[in-house]
This record gives structure tokens, sequence and C-alpha cells, in this order.
């Protein structure tokens, strides 16, 4: 039986879309942290997990991200994924 791949988009409160794809796991949320480092510096980490749950394990580990690398603050948000055929319908 082969497995059917879609893609899947993602998008974000301050208006970021990310689509990921073609895949066939059942991925359901996407995690994005953006780090402030100091003197106007920034870093992105992000990743897409198969449970709300899962995402929020994220959540807890970056404060202790955020202390062993010194950033100064950190804003840390999930949203749902949604299948990009349902938003072309």
């Amino acid at each position: 039986m082969r497995i059917k791949k879609r893609f899947l988009t993602a998008t974000m409160a301050d208006g970021y879309v990310k689509t990921i794809g073609p895949t066939s796991a059942p991925f359901t949320h996407y995690w994005r942290i953006v780090a402030f480092l100091g003197e106007g510096r920034t870093e992105v980490f992000w990743g897409h997990t198969k449970s709300l749950k899962e995402a929020e394990r994220k959540k807890a580990a970056t404060a202790d991200a955020a202390r062993q690398r010194g950033w100064e603050s950190y804003h840390f948000e999930v949203v749902e994924l949604v299948d990009a055929a349902a938003i072309v319908s």
C-alpha cells in the first residue's frame, strides 16, 4: 500500500508561513523559538512534532537552553499544522 504524501502549512502569529513536505509523517504541530542574543542579534530554532504535548515539552526545555546559552530573552510559539490541500480547496 502506498502512503500518501502531503504538504503541511503553519502560519505564525506574525504572518510567517512555513510549509513542510512532501511528507507522510503524522506531524500535527510546528514550534518556533526566536532567541534574542543581545546587540540586536537573533537566532531562530524550529521543528515539528506529532502532538501538542510533545511541542509543549520543547517549551519547558527552552528555559534551560536560554540559561545555558546566555540569551537575553526568547519567544516560543506553537501552532497547529494544516494540510495545504485543505487551504487551497
